[in-house]
């Protein structure tokens, strides 16, 4: 399209985002910053109706943006602005906090404070624990016949599983699983400590291999677990105060909220949007969910999803969506040597308390 057209599109958005009503040719005359005659401008709009951008809602003059035209609004927005420098500092500030924190816990707060600075709710997907390797795996006694599996990767995220045997590891047990878990387990992707990887290296276990099966099914078990991509929502009050959105909408789309990953999954580059309705699951009525990707060693390792209603300020929310992916893009893809490990005994501790 030429640049005039753009320009008329971009400004009935901006209309149409700030009052909620259509726009007509008069008010877009007065906004344009060029001299156009306002039949000009209708002949604009009404080729831009044409080709699916705008449409008449009712019997009124003026005109309103479709999805369609909405979607070349927002890509067009893509890169276009940026944050002012006060708005970078304090973001930056923010990330300084959890620059040395688990890849979770980066992306868990870094959700929240989007939530915050967007007032809009936001869902993530983190996939990043699909490049880390298990940097340790300890058991630790905690009562009679029960024990506690730890395991450590190297994004330093940390899991752990109580596990009951049917009776108390002797020190040559402990001792014998913990070489195993050297020899087999340390320095293995978590995407190959699959069951039938576990049932592959069991056989090092020997004569072992039937008393301690309840620590091999952890294993695998807290392998599973930290594979699963999680879906996780932040803000969702914003939803429930607009007044925009329907609070029986959004309740259902919180109880599927599983869901989300088939959305973002199909977030690799750049910005994707979605609007209501458009999806059986993504049912809330007025709404939008723009999403951008974060990388991990230039791989996607998870995206955010930023969900408000369809008229919300996309000039506003766009930078911060990509000044937030970049911000932990980077933290992702840091040396791991750099993440402080927690060791097993301070997670021991965790447990007793």
């Amino acid at each position: 399209m030429e640049s005039r057209a753009y320009k008329i599109l971009d400004l009935i958005v901006d209309e149409y985002i700030r009052t909620g009503e259509p726009i007509g040719s008069k008010a877009i005359q007065q906004l344009l910053d060029i001299q156009v005659s306002s039949a000009t401008i209708r002949n604009e709009m009404a080729s831009l109706e044409q080709q699916g951008y705008l449409e008449h809602p009712h019997t009124s003059a003026g005109r309103v943006p479709t999805y369609k035209g909405l979607r070349l609004y927002i890509e067009r927005l893509s890169g276009a602005n940026e944050l002012s420098n006060e708005e970078k500092e304090t973001i930056d500030s923010m990330f300084e906090g959890i620059s040395n924190d688990t890849d979770d816990v980066i992306i868990e707060n870094a959700s929240r404070a989007l939530a915050d600075f967007t007032n809009c709710a936001i869902v993530s997907t983190n996939e990043a624990n699909k490049f880390s390797v298990i940097t340790k795996v300890e058991v630790i006694p905690t009562g009679r016949r029960m024990y506690v599996l730890l395991m450590i990767t190297s994004s330093g995220n940390i899991k752990n599983r109580v596990c009951r045997l049917s009776f108390d590891l002797t020190d040559e047990h402990m001792k014998i699983f913990q070489q195993f878990a050297e020899d087999n387990l340390k320095g293995v992707n978590l995407e190959n400590v699959s069951e039938e990887y576990i049932k592959t290296i069991s056989a090092a276990l020997g004569s072992y291999v039937m008393s301690l099966s309840p620590l091999l099914k952890g294993i695998a078990d807290l392998s599973a677990e930290m594979m699963n991509e999680k879906v996780k929502i932040e803000g969702e009050e914003n939803l429930i105060a607009c007044p925009d959105l329907k609070g029986t909408e959004i309740a259902t789309v919180l109880r599927q909220r599983n869901e989300f990953s088939r959305f973002l999954d199909n977030t690799f580059s750049g910005l994707s949007v979605m609007f209501g309705k458009e999806d059986d699951t993504f049912v809330i009525s007025n709404s939008s969910m723009i999403t951008g990707s974060f990388l991990k060693g230039g791989e996607k390792a998870g995206s955010f999803g930023v969900i408000g209603p369809l008229r919300v300020d996309y000039k506003k929310i766009i930078p911060y969506i990509e000044y937030f992916s970049s911000k932990v893009s980077d933290l992702l893809s840091r040396d791991s040597a750099e993440i402080p490990m927690l060791t097993a005994e301070k997670e021991a501790d965790k447990k007793d308390e």
